[in-house]
């Protein structure tokens, strides 16, 4: 009865293919206000980020919830940790394509296997390493009209999804001794709708990009993260993060 009230909200989204998908309840017995339950609207927007139309559903489920619980709903509106929308990048690189200057390949893999592993334990250096991630996925989530406050809010939550903030990407070496780095993180994107059907640049970025449905657009942000990641990273373990940062910094002034 609710998934069909819910999907009454939006027969466009439906005709799609998308729509509610599941309800999930949770419960926690003690809170600063008293005891709560959580009713949690998995909801398929399919290309579209999808806040209106999830916020419409769940506000359209009020009177039928308290129907049935008994008590009364308070808050209605999406959660930014869309951790049903996880986008993935993985890159396998052998240790001759990272070597430059005087710096070995080997000496390079094994400075950003060190320097992932720093973050993994320390939330100091985590949320530099992961800041480091989101410089690249937020600047393609302006050029094509994303709203970049709720990713990076569900980013950095999800970093801490275990309990303890840590890194968003891992960087190991395989049995053949390449460089492998992966980045998951949770991406809600659209290439329908709010600013991208408004804005002519963002409609520009997103030709540029050749992208066409929201998983596409969360693909490429994902791999430039990672690939931002390797960049800072790499500077990192070798001759400094400084070297660059004053290089750009000197083209400004």
């Amino acid at each position: 009865r609710l998934l069909d009230l819910a999907n009454e909200t939006d027969p466009v989204v439906v005709s799609l293919g998308g729509g509610a998908r599941d309800l999930e309840v949770r419960v926690f017995a003690e809170t600063p206000a008293g005891p709560m339950l959580i009713v949690h609207l998995l909801y398929d927007t399919r290309d579209a980020m999808g806040a209106n139309t999830v916020n419409t559903a769940v506000e359209a489920l009020t009177p039928f919830v308290e129907e049935i619980t008994g008590g009364r709903v308070h808050l209605r509106i999406l959660s930014n940790l869309a951790d049903r929308r996880l986008a993935r990048a993985k890159c396998v690189i052998p240790p001759a394509l990272l070597a430059f200057g005087d710096f070995e390949g080997e000496h390079v893999v094994q400075g950003i296997v060190d320097a992932y592993a720093f973050a993994v334990v320390d939330p100091y250096r985590a949320a530099t390493h992961n800041k480091g991630i989101m410089n690249g996925i937020d600047a393609v989530a302006m050029a094509c009209g994303q709203d970049w406050r709720a990713i990076e809010a569900g980013a950095h939550t999800y970093a801490a999804r275990d309990g303890r903030y840590t890194s968003l990407s891992t960087w190991t070496r395989d049995r053949e001794g390449n460089l492998v780095g992966t980045l998951e993180l949770p991406l809600a994107v659209g290439t329908i709708g709010g600013a991208t059907r408004v804005h002519p640049g963002a409609q520009v970025a997103l030709r540029i990009l050749g992208v066409q449905t929201a998983r596409e657009l969360a693909e490429v942000m994902t791999a430039v993260g990672l690939a931002q990641n390797l960049g800072a990273l790499r500077a990192l373990s070798t001759e400094g993060i400084q070297r660059g940062h004053m290089t750009l910094h000197a083209r400004q002034v």
